[in-house]
């Protein structure tokens, strides 16, 4: 072990919460430059079994050379995309060659709302519910140690064992089955085989196809011992999620979702990304209506009963502006400051919504709540 120079940061083995003044060698050399800082060699020694997994996963990877990031994730070798069973309904572009959306394509342009009949909303209302069940799976597996691509196996084969289709794998030649994204990302990480640490903040967004239909959530997870800001950033990107749920209802204009959002996050000096928007769901993966989350929007048209749609902020520590890492498809904060995101599928009835990927148990309160 080496001693630095730096502010005090608590201990990264689980539990101690001690000041740390030791980092690991090994990390230093792997230029790894998070969860490698120890209070004692004992602790150093308690947690080696995990820690060693980070040595090994980085392995001098570096996919391309010159780049800057923006904070201090970094890739990590991603697997080979996963198999589905030929016997499994897929959508369109499942097997594009570009992974283009042709149904989606066709219907672009167009603000027109789809109203769900007594039949699309039952399958709609299953496609939700075995998304949720999918995610589930995942909160429950992710933890200390664990990859994203291990969390991808686990929500790829819990899709598969309930007849449903991933629905991220290959739209527009996305590579997996689901989109991980922790602490600056913001959207559409790419699980890959870094062990996520403690003290991560690990957004897990999951839609499965299910004969016809989509259903679509997601939830920030903490992973071990989160700071106190983190858990702040996750507690408000929740609250402006369910304050904005309340207002939906037949009349309601789109556009003013995004002021709900945008007026709660606003005060705690937090900030609502702009690039990404909700979206129609129900047989297309994204269609109308456009739901924008930060205030005074443009958004076109007007709530309807049988409409079915996601709201889905991510809010940032700092600035809201974004970039992408040279995959083409992780988003980050463009000051490396962490960001927090939930999602939920939304039917609208004749007097408010129902939340179709709501958590059955706990009173349907997120993962992360579970925790504090």
């Amino acid at each position: 072990m080496s001693a630095f120079e730096s502010k005090p940061i608590l201990c990264c083995t689980p539990g101690c919460g001690k000041s740390a003044n030791l980092r690991c060698p090994t990390c230093i050399k792997l230029e790894i430059t998070t969860g490698s800082n120890f209070c004692s060699q004992e602790c150093f020694k308690q947690y080696w079994i995990v820690h060693k997994l980070f040595h090994k996963a980085k392995d001098e990877y570096n996919p391309w050379p010159g780049f800057k990031f923006t904070g201090t994730l970094r890739p990590y070798p991603v697997t080979e995309k996963r198999l589905v069973p030929e016997q499994i309904l897929r959508p369109d572009y499942a097997d594009h060659p570009q992974g283009h959306p042709l149904s989606e394509i066709a219907e672009r342009g167009s603000t027109v709302v789809k109203v769900l009949d007594d039949e699309e909303i039952e399958g709609l209302r299953v496609a939700c519910k075995l998304a949720r069940e999918c995610l589930d799976e995942v909160a429950q597996a992710a933890n200390i140690g664990v990859t994203t691509d291990e969390l991808d196996r686990i929500v790829h084969e819990a899709a598969i064992d309930r007849e449903c289709y991933p629905s991220p794998l290959n739209y527009y030649q996305f590579p997996k089955s689901v989109c991980t994204s922790v602490n600056e990302v913001i959207c559409h990480g790419i699980p890959d085989k870094r062990p996520l640490q403690n003290g991560d903040l690990c957004n897990v967004d999951v839609t499965v196809y299910h004969r016809g239909f989509h259903g679509d959530l997601n939830e920030t997870l903490f992973i071990g011992e989160v700071d106190e800001k983190s858990k702040l950033l996750t507690k408000v990107t929740h609250e402006a999620l369910m304050k904005a749920i309340e207002i939906v209802k037949p009349g309601v204009r789109f556009r003013e979702i995004g002021n709900v959002i945008q007026k709660h996050v606003t005060p705690f000096g937090f900030s609502v990304v702009r690039s990404y928007c909700g979206h129609g769901i129900h047989r297309l993966f994204h269609t109308a209506p456009n739901i924008p989350h930060y205030a005074n929007n443009k958004a076109v048209g007007v709530a309807k009963a049988g409409n079915s749609f996601t709201i889905e902020p991510m809010i940032s520590e700092g600035s809201w502006r974004d970039e992408h890492w040279p995959d083409n498809w992780t988003a980050v904060t463009v000051d490396g400051k962490r960001s927090a995101q939930f999602e939920h599928t939304l039917l609208v009835t004749e007097t408010g919504c129902e939340i179709l990927t709501k958590r059955p148990t706990n009173n349907g309160q997120p993962w992360f709540m579970d925790s504090i």
